[in-house]
């Protein structure tokens, strides 16, 4: 659906979910809807190690709690917590958490590069 133009309002719990590198996600603003940015609500689990080539991302974590890998660092996440990850940084989030990630530009799906 291209919505170029208009606005868009999506329920998360109006779509579908499905897995992924990072776990189990609904995505809520996709490439085909031509917005600036991706926008996925993610709920973490299992989520291997990647990094993205073209794609700089926002985590926010809206509940739970855990760490992320950054590189070569470990940090913990907390409940409306906010992370920026640009891209070319290997990464990935451990423990129970939901989050928002925010994808600029769109085409994350297509630019996900595992490394575990």
């Amino acid at each position: 659906m291209k919505t170029k133009g208009k606005f868009i309002r999506r329920n998360p719990a109006e779509v579908e979910p499905w897995a992924e590198t990072c776990g189990s996600i609904r995505c809520l603003i996709e490439e085909s809807d031509e917005a600036a940015a991706e926008v996925h609500q993610v709920e973490i689990q299992d989520a291997k190690l990647h990094y993205h080539q073209r794609t700089d991302e926002f985590y926010y974590v809206i509940s739970g709690h855990g760490t992320m890998i950054l590189d070569d660092e470990e940090i913990e996440l907390h409940e409306g917590d906010v992370v920026y990850v640009p891209r070319g940084v290997k990464h990935k989030a451990i423990g129970k958490l939901t989050v928002l990630t925010v994808c600029i530009p769109r085409g994350v799906l297509d630019d996900v590069h595992e490394l575990e």
